[in-house]
């Protein structure tokens, strides 16, 4: 179905956004029905709602030459949760309106409030807002409101989420009564009715049907983990999929600004939205994701609400969201307007039962599967590279004169090996990753002795210390420097063994024949701000520790000799020598029966 007759400037916006139907919510508010009512409108996101709503008041804001005339006092508000919706509503309505001559400002926190208050003595037709800014405005007189003809409560169940009820209480009682009011809501709660039955006269309900077609443009996965790989996976994941934008979503700052750095350091062009940025720092981050200088964004759920960017096709779920309305939020991120997305969950067994509800809840079907191995990204990468812009762009003329040269030097394998290594040199490495399973035996999160593992280690060479000059007052933290020392040393991270971090320092293993190796490569790959050494005289034993009554076949190995040396007991209490721990005995020496100190 094509869109009905609407004012010809607003015909003309959509024809030039290439809109050829309108959405099922867009169909609902621009029926004869619904002309001159308020409006009670469940639909989720993604659904075309700031067009739906713009077509909606059009005709109580348009004159009879579907024009605006000039810019005074305003004539709609839009009221949003948050700065970036508010400000992707106001992109969204000035394109919309721009042929019939509207001036639409934004008024949300953390811009200058001096520069709002000037811009709307100025005159406006469309103001859209954040309920606090508002609220400060009308307290301020800045914001005129009795020539408004609409009011719009967008995203209303979230601001009810948020706090935010006074505030729109205060802002709907303070404009005029005989305005249209149109409220809009992914889900339609007891708080929303109540809101909707105080300050809506004779509301006409509009609940979106087939809703499930929010779904249909989405596949979603869930993706077995453990949780001390969630990092891995995310990194696989990323590569694996290689969406042109990707957003990853974190339950906490704390978790948005550690998983950020990691994938930074990893070589992704990643971005943080949080909570705790100022405004011009979230601009500059959107601006960077819309312009393709940033691939990937990590975001809370709450800084994450309106980004509407075209190239989302992935959203990962690095941690669960809390139910499957924020479930539905986020994916609703990718699949926007006919897209196709993938939503991918990362869920660790202990959370499964909690994922396969929320699921259930959003009535969407995941695939489970396995976490993305690193040879299958390799793989990928082979196939992809012959996509790539070194192959399907035209060459120069100096371009052919440098690869008749390079052929005149090298052959042509050798040219080939080298434009793979520069390709894969681009690329973030993937990482091994575990699949913990889909039977009711997991891998459990805590690491178990095992003999056979310890005598292949044994096996292999003494295990070696290493001094790193990052401790805790450098926020130095395992799962951050495990990548980092794996990377820049060349081992696996089966090769790491414990890791102690201290104040100004950390104190590492490497297990193994690995020593050697690790040495030389973080020798070549450091740098002059993080450097390591090799503690000659290894660790005491002590500080090697495993689980609850496990030593270590280092630490054994020590109190075995110790106990023959010195007639001290070994771990079975047999007395070698026949006599009692003396002064001159292991405790002199360290190995006595006194439980060792823990480093401060």
């Amino acid at each position: 179905m094509s869109f009905p007759s609407l004012p010809a400037p607003l015909s003309r916006a959509l024809i030039s956004r290439d809109y050829e139907e309108p959405t099922p919510v867009q169909s609902a508010v621009i029926e004869a029905a619904a002309a001159g009512r308020d409006l009670l409108v469940s639909a989720q996101t993604g659904s075309g709602k700031t067009v739906a709503y713009g077509l909606a008041f059009a005709t109580d804001l348009l004159d009879e030459a579907e024009t605006l005339g000039p810019a005074g006092a305003p004539l709609a508000l839009v009221i949003a949760p948050t700065r970036e919706l508010a400000l992707q509503v106001q992109r969204e309505l000035s394109w919309l309106y721009a042929e019939a001559g509207a001036l639409v400002i934004a008024c949300v926190g953390g811009m200058d409030p001096q520069r709002e208050r000037r811009a709307l003595q100025e005159g406006a037709h469309i103001v859209v807002g954040t309920p606090g800014r508002l609220r400060d405005h009308l307290e301020r007189r800045n914001l005129a409101t009795q020539e408004m003809r609409a009011v719009v409560l967008d995203e209303a169940d979230e601001m009810l989420d948020l706090g935010f009820r006074e505030d729109l209480e205060f802002i709907l009682s303070v404009t005029p009564k005989e305005r249209r009011t149109l409220l809009f809501s992914a889900t339609l709660p007891k708080a929303i009715a109540t809101l909707a039955e105080r300050y809506q006269r004779d509301a006409l309900r509009i609940a979106v049907k087939g809703q499930e077609r929010g779904h249909a443009d989405i596949a979603y996965r869930a993706i077995r983990v453990v949780p001390r790989e969630i990092e891995h996976v995310v990194v696989n994941t990323l590569r694996f999929v290689d969406a042109p934008t990707a957003i990853v979503f974190c339950n906490t700052r704390n978790a948005v600004r550690h998983l950020q750095a990691c994938l930074t350091e990893r070589g992704f062009s990643a971005v943080a939205l949080s909570g705790e940025l100022g405004q011009g720092e979230r601009n500059a981050a959107l601006q960077a994701l819309r312009d393709g200088r940033a691939k990937v964004c990590v975001a809370t759920d709450v800084a994450a609400r309106g980004i509407d960017l075209p190239t989302v096709t992935l959203v990962i779920h690095a941690d669960l969201p809390n139910d499957a309305e924020v479930l539905q939020h986020r994916s609703g991120r990718t699949g926007r307007a006919g897209r196709k997305g993938t939503s991918v969950l990362l869920v660790p067994a202990s959370r499964r039962r909690r994922a396969e509800q929320m699921l259930a809840i959003a009535k969407v079907n995941a695939d489970w599967d396995a976490p993305p191995t690193a040879d299958e990204i390799r793989r990928l990468d082979g196939e992809r590279m012959w996509q790539d812009p070194i192959f399907t762009e035209a060459a120069s003329e100096e371009d052919v004169a440098m690869g008749e040269a390079l052929l005149a030097q090298r052959t042509p394998q050798e040219l080939a090996a080298a434009l793979a290594r520069i390709y894969r040199s681009r690329l973030p490495a993937p990482e091994d990753v575990t699949d913990p399973g889909a039977g009711p035996a997991r891998r459990s999160e805590r690491p178990v002795y095992d003999p056979a593992d310890a005598a292949r280690i044994e096996a292999q060479g003494p295990a070696v210390w290493f001094r790193l000059n990052l401790g805790r007052r450098d926020n130095a933290d395992p799962r951050r420097l495990l990548p980092m020392l794996t990377r820049r040393g060349g081992i696996g991270r089966q090769e790491i063994g414990a890791i102690r971090i201290f104040e100004g320092e950390t104190k590492f293993e490497v297990r193994g024949g690995a020593a050697s190796r690790f040495a030389a490569t973080f020798a070549k790959n450091g740098s002059p701000e993080i450097q390591v050494e090799a503690l000659l005289d290894g660790a005491p034993a002590a500080e090697v520790k495993g689980p609850k009554g496990f030593k270590s076949p280092r630490a054994a190995r020590h109190e075995r000799v110790a106990g023959r040396e010195h007639g001290g007991k070994d771990h079975a209490g047999k007395d070698h020598a026949g006599k009692g721990l003396g002064a001159k005995g292991p405790a002199a020496k360290g190995y006595g029966t006194k439980a060792p100190r823990k480093p401060r």
